[in-house]
């Protein structure tokens, strides 16, 4: 895979961010409490942790421990039972869900681990979405960059379902970084890939997370995964216990 920077990357390289705080996110005391016929489950428990701007987290523990639970709250996908989110300095409960909707196009990149591409639009278009709805000057041109970048400029074309895993992940991570986002989550990013391919991707997902400054939450099963991280953070049963920062 050729590996370009392009002009647009230079220059986001060149000018430091402004910032309204040391962490890009923080929870404090956060439950996430759902409801079972007549039984409460508490999937999260009381959840203090802070993640500094910049800074790659893996987020780690057994299955039904409550880590994606965690992601997307972190994301504004969901709301708190109780307690705080704060995001980029905001705390997310002060938004409606236009708020929400824009702290996300404008400040957050998400991966899944099963693509979530759109199927009746093409890899290019899939990338260009996001751009052409936060409005982004030169949106096809930064498009194109990125297709480029991942190393499948001659795939844009391709619908979803003409691509392999390998191929839909790398658009994916590609339509995540699209906007320059601040916080990129990833859900097992290499979770439904061989571990050649799975290594490919997360590759490309440090790279252009190094390139780009952005901080870097990790769900994962994946030893191999969470010891690129500069912190891990277990949860079980709901409570973290290990890595919650200061």
């Amino acid at each position: 895979m050729t590996l370009n920077v392009s002009d647009d990357t230079r220059q986001l390289r060149a000018q430091p961010e402004a910032r309204t705080t040391d962490y890009s996110l923080e929870c404090r005391g956060v439950t996430r409490q759902l409801q079972s016929g007549s039984t409460a489950l508490r999937v999260l428990d009381g959840i203090d942790l802070q993640i500094r701007a910049g800074e790659v987290v893996a987020i780690v523990g057994p299955s039904g421990s409550g880590k994606s639970t965690l992601l997307g709250l972190l994301a504004g996908l969901d709301r708190p039972t109780s307690g705080s989110v704060r995001v980029l300095g905001t705390p997310l409960e002060s938004l409606d869900e236009d708020g929400l909707a824009r702290l996300r196009r404008d400040g957050i990149g998400f991966v899944f681990q099963t693509f979530q591409l759109l199927g009746n639009l093409t890899a290019r278009e899939n990338i260009l979405l996001p751009l052409e709805l936060a409005r982004v000057p030169n949106a096809a041109e930064r498009c194109d960059g990125l297709l480029e970048r991942v190393g499948l400029a001659a795939r844009g074309h391709h619908y979803p379902s003409q691509l392999s895993g390998g191929e839909q992940q790398r658009i994916a991570i590609a339509r995540a970084f699209a906007p320059h986002p601040r916080i990129l989550l990833a859900d097992e990013p290499t979770g439904n890939l061989d571990p050649k391919t799975g290594d490919a991707v997360l590759e490309l997902l440090f790279e252009l997370r190094a390139q780009h400054g952005s901080t870097l939450i990790l769900v994962t099963h994946d030893a191999r995964v969470a010891a690129r991280a500069d912190r891990k953070i277990e949860i079980v049963g709901g409570k973290v216990v290990t890595g919650s920062g200061t």
